[in-house]
């Protein structure tokens, strides 16, 4: 039966029933959703199966909180649960990376002179350079301020969006996407400054 196909809530009564293969076909309906949610609130990758296991686990244990009102699909009520649980392992990692001018590359450099220009200049041509370095910066935040920052300009979800998936009101998630932005630039500067220009 293609992912698509499933029918969620019959399969949803099989798993609570205790159904060992209607189990793992809603793993695997939900498997695509759950990655991707995994790789885009994750800075690193290295145990984006470890994470997506720990979501899965936290399903199949609350699928009894999951009561499919006012229309809610059961696959909002999964992102949501990954969302929270990838903001708790942001949460968990103690340490942040600290990125210094000697370790980007040439094309990294660029981009970086581009995001903290004054004037407005032509944007340099490397888009996997803009990427990583993006990628670090953002590294560099605390993990409520990546999240909304991947959301919002990353992910290009609106304040209502994030709201609902995170939980914080709207103002928070404005006040915080503020802030966030200030503080990536702030790290742009630091970063641009070390460089001697």
């Amino acid at each position: 039966m293609p992912p698509d196909a499933l029918d969620v809530p019959a399969c949803l009564e099989r798993v609570r029933q205790q159904d060992a293969e209607a189990a793992r076909a809603l793993v695997e309906h939900l498997h695509p959703l759950v990655i991707k949610i995994v790789r885009t609130h994750r800075p690193r990758r290295t145990a984006e199966e470890d994470l997506a296991q720990d979501i899965f686990l936290k399903m199949f244990t609350r699928i009894h909180q999951y009561q499919g009102r006012d229309g809610v699909p059961f696959e909002h009520w999964i992102a949501r649960l990954a969302v929270t649980t990838c903001l708790d392992a942001l949460r968990a990692e103690k340490r942040r990376p600290e990125w210094r001018w000697a370790d980007l590359g040439d094309a990294e450099r660029e981009w970086l002179e581009f995001f903290t220009g004054e004037t407005p200049a032509a944007a340099p041509g490397d888009g996997f350079a803009a990427r990583e370095m993006v990628e670090k910066l953002i590294s560099l935040l605390s993990s409520d301020d990546r999240l909304v920052i991947t959301l919002l300009d990353l992910q290009e979800k609106t304040v209502a969006e994030i709201s609902q998936l995170t939980g914080w009101s709207i103002s928070l998630v404005k006040v915080r996407a503020f802030r966030a932005r200030r503080k990536l630039r702030g790290h742009a500067l630091k970063l641009q400054q070390e460089s001697g220009q």
